[in-house]
């Protein structure tokens, strides 16, 4: 596991990248994963530039690995973020929400290294024909927001399609689960949902033990009506999105339901009434331990789960 293309792409120990979330992955939770082998990423979410380069900066003196930032698209500071990004030499840009296609040019000039996030092959296809390094091929089974196909489809026909590496997203939580996105030709993972209950996130103890409470059909998909889709734990705010999907209810209006409630969850830990952005691994998830503990625990069981299915036959 320790040598392959995406270990030797950006130079890290295990091929693990730890994802974007809007409010969660700090500079801080960043650090550890990068620190315990992985990729810890950064994410910008709506955040504006200053933000983001605070945070740039106190990577840079948390850890001598390398890291990446993940740019929201959508977001109006987004060119700002990318020229920051490029400025300060950050290793990895990953990207979502949008086409990025006028900002592959000034990263790779600065040496960063990108890779964008796709929900389908034909994204897959256009990003490596721009010149994406690697693409991050995510299933629906992600918490946030979420394309339509699953990760077992989408991942082997990413795979298919395309000639650089790609990481499987989407559903991952354990060993077996990379074990699983190798066996479909995946040369890395990116898990987010399980970084959230580690030590070194930042996130408010509530919404760790909402993740650790959850069970198997407690991450549900609102939004559909507004083209945005977004996987997240029930609560009265899913239900009110829900019900307004269906009423009648004006689409800017159902977009408005949603406004700040991510980050009344995730820094005020509102579970009732914010937004609890899961992946449907939540009910895998049980337990809080640093990240350098994640990260052993998922490497051992990779390896335990290719030992048994060592010379298994059909």
């Amino acid at each position: 596991m320790e040598q392959n293309r995406i270990c030797d792409l950006i130079g890290i120990r295990y091929p693990i990248f730890q994802g974007g979330m809007a409010w969660v992955s700090t500079a801080e939770l960043a650090c550890a994963v990068s620190n315990a082998g992985g990729l810890g990423i950064i994410a910008a979410g709506q955040a504006p530039a200053d933000w983001v380069e605070e945070q740039v900066q106190k990577a840079q003196k948390l850890t001598d690995k390398p890291f990446g930032v993940n740019v929201m698209l959508m977001s109006p500071y987004a060119d700002e973020i990318i020229s920051l990004l490029a400025r300060y030499h950050v290793p990895v840009a990953t990207t979502g929400a949008g086409n990025p296609g006028k900002h592959i040019g000034i990263l790779k000039e600065a040496g960063t290294k990108f890779i964008p996030v796709v929900p389908s092959v034909a994204l897959a296809k256009r990003m490596e024909k721009e010149g994406a390094d690697a693409v991050i091929a995510e299933g629906t089974e992600s918490g946030g927001h979420i394309g339509e196909l699953t990760t077992m489809a989408l991942v082997p026909q990413v795979v298919d399609a395309v000639s650089i590496p790609v990481i499987a997203a989407g559903g991952i939580a354990d060993g077996r689960g990379i074990a699983a996105a190798f066996a479909l030709g995946a040369q890395g993972v990116q898990l987010g949902t399980r970084f959230i209950c580690s030590d070194e996130c930042t996130a408010h103890d509530n919404y760790k033990q909402a993740v650790i409470a959850a069970k198997d059909r407690d991450a549900i998909v609102c939004g559909r009506k507004t083209g945005h889709p977004v996987r997240c734990l029930k609560n009265k705010l899913t239900k009110r999105f829900l019900d307004s999907e269906y009423d009648g209810t004006p689409v800017e209006e159902v977009e408005k339901i949603g406004e700040g409630k991510l980050r009344a969850a995730v820094v005020d830990g509102d579970m009732t009434t914010g937004s609890v952005m899961s992946g449907q691994i939540a009910g895998m998830v049980h337990d809080i331990k640093p990240c350098k503990e994640i990260i052993a625990e998922l490497v051992s069981g990779f390896e335990a789960a290719c030992r048994g299915l060592g010379g298994m036959k059909l």
